[in-house]
């Protein structure tokens, strides 16, 4: 298991199973939510969060396929706001933790790859996907991509190369603000 402290939140991780204390978690936290843990397609991953040392009071376990290969699961806390974006296989989850409820559930095409935060925005990746919510978890934008595609932000202007024609957008605004080099 891997934890990450960000303020006085841990957040609990596995990528490939679920914890050994994963009954007790389930039992001592306020929301605990399973995803086919059951299926045979993919593999399991666990997520918990915890304050100031206590057990998790959210604990997040599913099954996710595509798994592996650059597929892992991935988790973006925003302490501000205190919202928790959580991604992995297709399934990508927002949840509040004061009191800790499900936001939101959303769907990345084809594999989920990662989040990302550039000031206000946070910006998720996958496969065929890059898509952008704003601190609150209100989706502000998605578009199309296809491999090999990678982005870089700077000074709010999002610069996306798809298999080389460039695209810049503002960050905030999405494609809709679309220029083309």
């Amino acid at each position: 298991m891997f934890k990450f402290a960000i303020n006085n939140y841990t957040l609990l991780g596995v990528h490939d199973g679920l914890p050994d204390l994963y009954n007790d978690y389930c039992k001592h936290a306020v929301l605990s939510e399973q995803f086919n843990i059951t299926s045979s397609e993919g593999r399991n991953c666990f997520l918990g969060v915890q304050k100031d040392g206590e057990w998790p009071f959210l604990v997040v376990a599913q099954r996710y396929n595509p798994a592996g290969y650059g597929f892992y699961p991935g988790a973006i806390l925003v302490p501000e706001t205190k919202l928790l974006f959580m991604g992995a296989g297709t399934r990508l989850v927002a949840y509040t933790l004061e009191p800790p409820a499900r936001l939101w559930e959303d769907e990345a095409d084809c594999g989920f790859w990662n989040w990302q935060r550039h000031g206000s925005t946070i910006v998720m990746s996958a496969e065929l996907e890059l898509a952008a919510w704003d601190l609150a978890g209100q989706k502000l934008w998605t578009t199309f991509v296809e491999p090999p595609w990678q982005y870089t932000v700077k000074d709010g202007i999002l610069n996306l190369d798809v298999m080389g024609t460039i695209r810049q957008f503002d960050l905030e605004c999405g494609p809709k603000s679309e220029k083309y080099s």
